[in-house]
C-alpha cells in the first residue's frame, strides 16, 4: 500500500514539473548537429526554468549573446521561434520611420494603422517560410566628388521590419565573434572610433607603411555561395536562412525594369551591412590577425569600417609581402581590388627641419592617405612635436560645396530666414563629423565658399543689379552662419587595433 502511494506521488511530481515547464513556455535553444537531438528541448538559460511570464525581447537577446559567447563553435539550428510578434514589434520600433518607401509605396504611417494585424501576418509568413522578399527600388546617390554615383536599394517598409528582426538575432550571435579591428555598423562603434584607433596605432608605432584597401563594387559583387558557406559555420536555422536567401535573390526594380540578382547584396538594406561584416570577418579580419600578422617580422594592425580598410606595418619588406598576397586572397572569394586605389603609402614619422619641411629618416617626404573622408598626414604640434593629423578630404569638400550650390539654386526664392535656417543646420551637422582638432582650416574654407555661393544665387532671384558685398555683409550680420566648431577632439579609441 505504501509503495503504491509512493509511486503515485512520484507520478504527480513529474506531472507537476511538466505542467510548470509548459506554462513557462521557455524557448528551446539551438543545438549543433554534433550534439544530437538529446538537448533539443533544453531551455535557453538552463535546465530548470522558473519564469512564468513571457520572456522579453531584451532577455532573449541577452541569452542568445551569452550562449554565443560561451560556445563559440556551436552551430545554431533551432531558434526561429524566438522571433515572435513581440520581437517584430521591437524591430518595428527600431526601424526608421522617415525613410523612403519601397516598390509598394507604403509609408510607415500607413503600415502602423493596422500594426497588430500586419505584424501577425508577417510573423506567420516568416515562420511558415512563405515570405518572399519584394524587389528593392534602386536609386543613385553621389559618390566621391559627385562625378560618379552609388546604387542604393530601398526595401519596402515591411521588409525593413523583418530585416531588422533577423539582424537583431544575427547581431547578438556575431558580436561575440567579430574582431576589435572591425568598426562598421556595429553597436557602440562609429567611424570616429575607427579613426581614433588608426591614429592611436600610428602614433604608437611612430608611423610605418600604410596599405589602403579598396574593393571594387563590394556590395554588388559579394559572392552568395561563399556567404552561405560562412553562415553555415554559425547559423543553420532553416527559417532564418530562407529569409536571408530570399533577400539575396530579391532583385532590383529600376525605371520599371526588373533585374534579378545572382550576386551582391543591396547597399541600403537593413541586413546588408551585417552580412557584409560576416563576409569580410572571414575573408580579411580573421585571416590577417590569425595568419598574416604573426608571420610578419615587425608590428602591424588592421582597421576596417565596412568595406573600407587600412593595414599598417612598420617595415617595407612586410608591406611588400602583404601587398603581394592581398589580390590573391580577395580573388579567391570573388572580389577584386581596385588597381589604382589599393596602394602602399610610406608614412614614417618625419623629422622637421628648421624651415619646417618634414623629412623622415631616409630624407623622404612622408606621404598622405585617405580614410573615411579624412586625409591623414604628419603635422607639428604647438610644443614642437610630431603627430598624425586629419583634414577633410578634398573631393568630399568639393562635393559638399556642389550640394550647397544645387540647393541654393533650387531654393533661392525662399525667404532668406528659411534659407539661413537650413544652411546653419547643415553646417552644424557637417561640423559634427568633420569638426575634429586640426581641421579648422577646412571648416573655414567651407564657410568662405558657401558665403560666395549663397550671395551668387541670391543675386539671381530677380533681374535687379547684383547685391554689393557691403550689403551682403549686412545680411550676414543679421543672419550669421555658425562659426566652425571642433566637436571632437583626438582621443584614444575604446578598442585598440
Amino acid at each position: 500500500m505504501s509503495e503504491h502511494k509512493k509511486d503515485k506521488a512520484m507520478d504527480d511530481g513529474k506531472s507537476e514539473r511538466a505542467s510548470s515547464t509548459d506554462e513557462a513556455r521557455e524557448p528551446t535553444r539551438g543545438i549543433s548537429s554534433r550534439e544530437g537531438a538529446r538537448r533539443a528541448t533544453e531551455p535557453l538559460d538552463g535546465k530548470t526554468p522558473e519564469l512564468l511570464a513571457p520572456i522579453s525581447v531584451a532577455t532573449k537577446l541577452e541569452r542568445i549573446a551569452a550562449r554565443s559567447r560561451e560556445r563559440p563553435q556551436e552551430v545554431i539550428t533551432n531558434v526561429n521561434h524566438l522571433i515572435d510578434v513581440e520581437w517584430l514589434r521591437e524591430a518595428h520600433r527600431r526601424t526608421r520611420k522617415d525613410g523612403a518607401s519601397g516598390v509598394d509605396d507604403m509609408t510607415a504611417d500607413e503600415y502602423a494603422t493596422r500594426l497588430d494585424e500586419n505584424l501577425a501576418s508577417l510573423c506567420h509568413r516568416f515562420r511558415s517560410r512563405t515570405y518572399r522578399a519584394p524587389p528593392v527600388r534602386r536609386v543613385h546617390i553621389p559618390k566621391g566628388d559627385g562625378s560618379k554615383t552609388r546604387p542604393i536599394g530601398v526595401p519596402t517598409f515591411e521588409d525593413k521590419i523583418l530585416q531588422r528582426a533577423v539582424a537583431m538575432f544575427l547581431e547578438a550571435v556575431y558580436e561575440q565573434q567579430f574582431r576589435n579591428c572591425s568598426y562598421g555598423f556595429r553597436p557602440r562603434r562609429s567611424q570616429h572610433d575607427a579613426l581614433d584607433a588608426l591614429r592611436a596605432g600610428l602614433m604608437r608605432m611612430e608611423g610605418g607603411f600604410v596599405i589602403e584597401i579598396d574593393i571594387q563594387s563590394f556590395f554588388d559583387s559579394l559572392d552568395h555561395s561563399h556567404l552561405r558557406r560562412f553562415l553555415d559555420l554559425r547559423v543553420r536555422d532553416g527559417v532564418i536562412r530562407q529569409a536571408i536567401g530570399s533577400w539575396l535573390k530579391a532583385g532590383v526594380l529600376e525605371d520599371g525594369r526588373f533585374e534579378r540578382s545572382d550576386e551582391g547584396t543591396p547597399q541600403g538594406g537593413v541586413v546588408s551591412p551585417l552580412l557584409a561584416n560576416v563576409f569580410l570577418h572571414h575573408v580579411l579580419d580573421e585571416w590577417f590577425e590569425d595568419e598574416i600578422s604573426p608571420r610578419l617580422a615587425g608590428r602591424s594592425f588592421l582597421v576596417r569600417y565596412a568595406d573600407d580598410a587600412v593595414i599598417v606595418v612598420d617595415n617595407e619588406e612586410d608591406a611588400a609581402r602583404v601587398m603581394n598576397v592581398l589580390p590573391k586572397r580577395f580573388g579567391r572569394y570573388g572580389l577584386t581590388l581596385h588597381p589604382e586605389k589599393t596602394r602602399r603609402v610610406r608614412f614614417m614619422r618625419p623629422v622637421f627641419e628648421s624651415k619646417g619641411k618634414g623629412r623622415d629618416d631616409d630624407d623622404e617626404t612622408p606621404g598622405t592617405f585617405n580614410f573615411l573622408g579624412f586625409t591623414h598626414y604628419w603635422g607639428s604640434t604647438r610644443k614642437g612635436g610630431r603627430a598624425v593629423k586629419r583634414r577633410t578630404e578634398a573631393k568630399r569638400l568639393r562635393r559638399k560645396l556642389k550640394e550647397f550650390s544645387v540647393w541654393c539654386e533650387e531654393k533661392r526664392h525662399l525667404p532668406v530666414s528659411e534659407q539661413h535656417a537650413y544652411l546653419s543646420k547643415a553646417l552644424v551637422g557637417y561640423d559634427g563629423y568633420y569638426g575634429v582638432t586640426g581641421n579648422s582650416r577646412a571648416l573655414r574654407a567651407l564657410r568662405h565658399w558657401l558665403e560666395r555661393i549663397w550671395r551668387f544665387w541670391l543675386n539671381r532671384r530677380s533681374q535687379r543689379r547684383d547685391m554689393p558685398w557691403e550689403r551682403f555683409k549686412l545680411l550676414l550680420a543679421r543672419y550669421p552662419l555658425p562659426p566652425p566648431t571642433a566637436a571632437r577632439r583626438y582621443r584614444h579609441a575604446a578598442a585598440s587595433p
